[in-house]
């Protein structure tokens, strides 16, 4: 008979899957459920339910009225409260526990990006470490929210992607992997919003900042700024940006 009663392991490495994937892309023939299903020895049918009770407790989807489903949220329950509280520590844990699934050391899995930090020791080497993985994981998930897709111009080369903060990483640190302070844009894009020559307001609409008015005869400010002008973003499948974090980037960011 199979085993119901789920571990903490389990629980945090599904939740770690469902933060990655689009919702609606969590049935058992995806290749990340199976993958999953052979790392903890599930089968892909249970690591797809699981996947929907997750969805059935994000507020996201009860707020939309997707309700996915709920017979086995009391399990999923606590890891999520986990998450809304202690994002960071919760987040690193999936992928240090992933990492011990796949049999593959943590500082070897993310070389990448973790090159500089080979001299670091202690807390620092600790702190830095723990950083640069909860980025690359938020990154994922802001990717694979807004389908790989550029939310401006649909550019879709993920090397020319970023997810980009709507309050930014050093202004608060409770909201910094939320995915509801994430949006998907070109790099070009990402360097406009995050220095306030472009905003977003409450209807998605972007917003150009008074302080390129200086450039409207330049060649470029038709084809980069100006065609965007009032444009409404693509819009994630799951975590719309939070409306009030988009108010306060142009409070406090967007250039006036």
């Amino acid at each position: 008979m199979a085993n119901n009663l789920w571990t903490r392991d389990e629980l945090i490495l599904a939740f770690n899957l469902y933060l990655k994937i689009p919702f609606g892309k969590n049935d058992h023939n995806n290749r990340d459920v199976i993958e999953l299903a052979h790392l903890i020895g599930r089968t892909p049918n249970s690591i797809s339910i699981r996947l929907s009770n997750f969805a059935s407790i994000d507020p996201y989807h009860q707020n939309r009225g997707v309700k996915g489903m709920s017979g086995g949220s009391k399990q999923c329950q606590p890891i999520w409260d986990e998450f809304i509280e202690h994002k960071e520590a919760l987040l690193f844990e999936s992928e240090r526990i992933l990492a011990e699934k796949q049999q593959v050391p943590l500082e070897t899995k993310f070389a990448d990006i973790l090159i500089g930090t080979e001299n670091l020791r202690g807390e620092m080497k600790v702190r830095e470490v723990k950083t640069r993985v909860n980025q690359q994981v938020f990154r994922r998930m802001i990717l694979s929210a807004y389908s790989v897709k550029c939310a401006i111009t649909d550019i879709d080369i993920p090397d020319l992607l970023v997810a980009s903060h709507i309050i930014p990483w050093a202004a608060n640190e409770q909201e910094r992997l939320n995915p509801e302070n994430g949006i998907c844009l070109s790099a070009f894009y990402d360097k406009a919003f995050d220095k306030g020559y472009i905003g977003i307001n409450e209807k998605y609409e972007v917003m150009l900042s008074p302080a390129l008015n200086t450039k409207e005869k330049q060649p470029y400010y038709a084809s980069h700024f100006g065609q965007i002008s009032g444009r409404k973003i693509r819009l994630p499948g799951k975590w719309h940006p939070n409306k009030s974090f988009l108010q306060a980037h142009l409070d406090t960011v967007f250039i006036r």
